[in-house]
């Protein structure tokens, strides 16, 4: 099934789930410009990333910088996005990632599980983020491995344990996302079944301008 005719059966008996976006970070090596914010093929990256999450998830958060809202809010123009802000910019994506899941906790409290993607991921596989919801339940969290590094920005986790895991990994000043998810209660997607589950560019980020060049011609063939 193509990604963008992927929409998730929902029914009044299905548990809600969340998708965060994370996309506080600077972009240092992309230049002068935010680039989830940059053209991709005539749309912003950031879009691509909400508009495959959007048929898997009932809620939709970004989590960015007070400074970045107007532009993502731009960006994101049409769809129904919340926006939990940094109050201490610039403390990694374990705290982006609290920041988002804390917002998602208080504001849908009834969501147990919530799909974290950053926003430099446009090729997320949206039928790879419905696996992961599957098979994260029961657990804290499902996350990937590849080329033998846990991907814990494209993974989904109980919204209590995760945020709870990240404010512990901060107040030890461990800022890395592993930190917190060596805490939980995971089950880890290897290669063989990520390949199963997925197209095998999901968890390509982009960093450099050179990076969108680079993957343009994947977006040439679908509609806008």
């Amino acid at each position: 099934m193509p990604w963008n005719t992927f929409m998730r059966a929902h029914d009044e008996r299905s548990p809600m789930r969340a998708g965060v976006i994370v996309a506080g970070g600077r972009s240092m090596r992309f230049g002068d410009r935010d680039k989830v914010t940059a053209d991709l093929a005539g749309v912003s990256m950031i879009r691509r990333v909400a508009d495959r999450l959007v048929g898997v998830v009932d809620t939709l958060v970004v989590n960015c910088r007070a400074d970045q809202i107007e532009a993502i809010s731009t960006a994101l123009a049409g769809l129904d996005a919340r926006y939990a802000t940094d109050a201490d910019p610039d403390r990694g994506p374990a705290a982006g990632i609290r920041t988002g899941l804390d917002f998602v906790r208080a504001e849908q409290p009834t969501v147990e599980y919530a799909a974290v993607v950053a926003a430099d991921m446009p090729l997320v596989d949206p039928r790879f983020v419905s696996h992961l919801f599957d098979r994260a339940a029961g657990h804290d969290a499902a996350v990937p491995r590849s080329d033998d590094r846990l991907q814990p920005l494209q993974a989904v986790y109980r919204v209590d344990a995760m945020a709870d895991a990240c404010a512990a990994a901060l107040s030890r000043d461990e800022h890395r996302v592993t930190a917190a998810v060596a805490d939980l209660d995971r089950v880890v997607i290897e290669e063989q079944e990520l390949r199963e589950h997925a197209d095998a560019a999901t968890l390509t980020n982009v960093n450099t301008r050179a990076g969108i060049t680079a993957i343009a011609d994947r977006f040439s063939d679908q509609a806008e």
